[in-house]
């Protein structure tokens, strides 16, 4: 929650107790009458030291919402904020057009905000959307409405709010995806015209990612690394259990389909055209 001067003095607090708040940590002091609480997350604190709130990328990933890459700090500005400073230093101006690594957002915002230090997340839906490719975008919904931190009268609010251009990509989302590398796996077998079915229980075995065409299992791994050797074995039981019903696992590491996504697409046409359809 952003705090002025006036907000403090109303709350009980003198000058003095103000400047010890600071010194002590309670509060952070990080632009002229602005003032966040102590232990405040380091990329709203940035965030508002440039001179606006988090949103897109920034906000969604320390949701723990699947964005595609993140290396940068994501900021939404008002559209007539002047005296724009470095997310590092509150003291120095910021060139609204030199490079740097943050990505100032600049369009009106859906929803207020009020005091606090982030947007929305409708609003952080439609820059993130406006961030990435539209596959990424795609798998930045599915997440939110995943973890019902959206409904999907809120997604179709996201593209009410977008350009026309990006209206073809609300078919595609779907709140069934338990990974963002999911999503994108969907989408590439999705270009090949293949049937999928997603979130497939069989019985005795469990769950997978994905089934195309009737016949080929694909799991798509959600994390950037290995699993566990326990894991592993457990994986390799499901695997032999469903060839014993006569499907095929292919099982994708996140890496891959995150880095190499062309990798990915060339290999599931592969084993699709292996077995004629029908």
């Amino acid at each position: 929650m952003l705090l002025s001067r006036a907000d403090l003095i109303h709350a009980g607090y003198t000058r003095r107790s103000i400047q010890a708040a600071v010194r002590t940590g309670i509060l952070l002091h990080v632009r002229r009458d602005c003032y966040l609480p102590g232990g405040t997350d380091d990329a709203i604190v940035r965030a508002v030291r440039v001179g606006g709130r988090l949103t897109c990328l920034s906000l969604l990933a320390a949701m723990g919402v699947f964005v595609l890459e993140n290396r940068r700090l994501h900021v939404h500005v008002h559209p007539n904020s002047a005296r724009l400073r470095d997310a590092s230093d509150r003291r120095k101006p910021r060139d609204r057009t030199s490079g740097s690594d943050t990505v100032l957002h600049w369009l009106p915002l859906c929803e207020g905000v009020g005091a606090s230090s982030v947007v929305s997340l409708v609003d952080a839906a439609v820059h993130a959307v406006r961030c990435q490719p539209p596959r990424a975008a795609v798998a930045t919904l599915d997440s939110l409405l995943n973890k019902r931190l959206l409904t999907p009268g809120q997604v179709s609010e996201v593209f009410a709010a977008l350009p026309a251009r990006y209206a073809p990509l609300e078919p595609l989302v779907d709140a069934r995806a338990e990974s963002g590398t999911e999503t994108l796996v969907r989408l590439i077998a999705r270009s090949l015209g293949c049937e999928i079915r997603i979130q497939v229980v069989f019985e005795g075995i469990g769950r997978v990612d994905l089934l195309l065409d009737g016949w080929l299992v694909v799991e798509c791994d959600s994390r950037e690394f290995h699993s566990d050797w326990r894991q592993q074995v457990r994986d390799r039981e499901r695997d032999l259990a469903l060839a014993a019903r006569g499907y095929c696992t292919l099982r994708i590491t996140a890496a891959m389909i995150l880095y190499q996504p062309d990798a990915v697409l060339t290999a599931l046409r592969a084993v699709l055209s292996s077995r004629p359809r029908g």
